[in-house]
């Protein structure tokens, strides 16, 4: 490589699949525009359901591009994605990134072999913390039996698959302690990109008279922890947004003072956050996107003490955590939770910490000093 640090090498990414769009991909997007023209190696692509501007990218995929229904039920086929990447070959480059939920950590890297860095948005889920995940999906019956002998091959490929890759990077503290858990692997901790340049403050926009959720409606968000605690507490105004299958139970549940506004375009999503009174963040996530936004928009968060929020929610800063994962213990948290007391500039300065500015610093650094430590640059 050249002594120009990692940008001036040759760089490849790898992805676990292209089919969906969530917080892995909006990595993606970054490791791109960090290392333009890197080809991206991966399981599937489905460009069709991908924006537009990944068909401008050189996205090699495997074996399983060809399976029938793949595209839209990739889970199906979870006993072949260890072998899809291990099939690879990636011997041309100095730097192999992974950017890791699933199983492309195993990617195969071939002789000379590169440096493989893994960015991991955590230890494959569904092997190791499966009961979330069953109760995620909705797994149960004879499905979850007949899955248990193919969850233990899988858990052993993926511990030696992880064995296999040079340094881990994690998102979080949560999913740092947990790399240590269940890979016995260390890492550092480089938090995930967020858009803090979108979501800015409105100083002229004025406080409303309600609380904010912006999420995924499905079990593990613990949305209906807010909406019980909203229950008790029938003076405050709590508004959701967002689409999923616990949309019907949740709005059977809800007393008059929750409103569901569905979907929303992302401009409305600023809009709402730059007026709550809070936003609230009831589950217990890995990282962690959205309190990052409203921070960034100057708003406070309350959010369950435990998981991403640990590392992004300064109590008695911008926001507060209810110590227990329960209605009682948010009601009794909000009943006196006083937004005024929270500057907005405190917030903001939070949220600067996860833009997408320092996320770019703070990997290009480390991935400078780990190649320059191997031997594979000069050092800048």
């Amino acid at each position: 490589m050249n002594d120009g640090g990692v940008q001036g090498g040759r760089v490849a990414l790898v992805h676990d699949w292209l089919n969906q769009l969530g917080g892995a991909e909006n990595v993606l997007e970054e490791l791109v525009a960090l290392f333009p023209g890197a080809p991206v190696y991966t399981s599937i692509y489905a460009p069709e359901r991908m924006p537009d501007a990944y068909r401008t990218w050189e996205i090699q995929t495997s074996f399983m591009q060809r399976l029938p229904g793949v595209m839209t039920h990739h889970q199906r086929y979870l006993p072949l994605y260890p072998l899809a990447f291990s099939r690879f070959r990636l011997s041309g480059y100095d730097l192999v990134l992974s950017n890791k939920s699933g199983f492309c950590h195993g990617i195969g890297l071939g002789t000379p072999r590169p440096l493989h860095v893994c960015y991991c948005l955590t230890p494959t889920r569904f092997l190791w913390l499966y009961e979330q995940y069953r109760e995620r999906e909705q797994i149960g019956g004879a499905l979850d039996a007949l899955l248990q002998p193919v969850l233990s091959l899988l858990r052993r490929w993926d511990y030696a698959a992880a064995q296999q890759v040079d340094h881990f990077i994690a998102i979080s503290r949560t999913v740092q302690e947990r790399i240590q858990r269940i890979y016995g692997r260390e890492s550092v901790v480089i938090h995930p990109p967020v858009d803090t340049s979108y979501f800015t403050p409105d100083p002229v926009m004025p406080v409303g008279d309600y609380y904010l959720i912006v999420s995924r409606l499905i079990p593990y968000k613990r949305i209906d922890l807010a909406v019980e605690a909203f229950r008790q507490l029938p003076h405050k105004k709590l508004v959701i947004v967002g689409e999923g299958r616990d949309l019907d139970a949740l709005q059977a549940a809800a007393g008059p003072n929750v409103t569901f506004l569905g979907y929303q375009e992302r401009s409305r999503v600023r809009e709402l956050l730059r007026g709550c009174k809070a936003f609230l963040f009831p589950g217990l996530e890995d990282f962690g996107i959205t309190p990052v936004e409203a921070m960034s928009v100057g708003r406070p968060v309350i959010a369950f003490g435990g998981g991403g929020a640990l590392d992004t929610v300064v109590p008695g800063v911008t926001g507060e955590h209810f110590a227990e994962q329960t209605a009682e213990s948010m009601a009794q948290l909000l009943a006196t939770f006083d937004p005024s007391h929270y500057d907005p500039a405190a917030c903001q300065a939070q949220a600067a910490r996860f833009s997408s500015a320092a996320f770019r610093d703070k990997l290009l650094a480390h991935l400078d000093q780990l190649l320059a430590t191997a031997g594979k640059l000069e050092p800048v």
